[in-house]
């Protein structure tokens, strides 16, 4: 529901964390998949430059530790999900 569940699926760890470590990886290739398609379609401003090197398990760090550096402010916590990813991965891989 919030940017901090999806933190806290993403971070799982330990035995039985195997499928949030899925759901989280499908989450952020939706997301990114979505915003390419949109932004490529409509000729909309990218806000997500990631190099073609980039893997899922790359925005699953960037993601993270956004979060972590992050978790202090409520309000982006209590944000939807895909607003809290997409804010983390274009502030790793900003676009010129």
């Amino acid at each position: 529901d919030t940017t901090a569940d999806l933190l806290a699926v993403c971070g799982a760890t330990g035995e039985g964390s195997e499928a949030a470590i899925l759901a989280c990886r499908a989450f952020i290739e939706a997301t990114v998949q979505y915003h390419d398609a949109v932004s490529d379609r409509k000729n909309l401003k990218r806000l997500i430059c990631y190099p073609q090197s980039a893997t899922i398990a790359d925005g699953r760090t960037a993601f993270l530790a956004w979060g972590e550096a992050n978790s202090g402010n409520a309000e982006r916590m209590n944000e939807l999900p895909v607003v809290g990813l997409v804010r983390a991965l274009a502030e790793k891989y900003p676009c010129k």
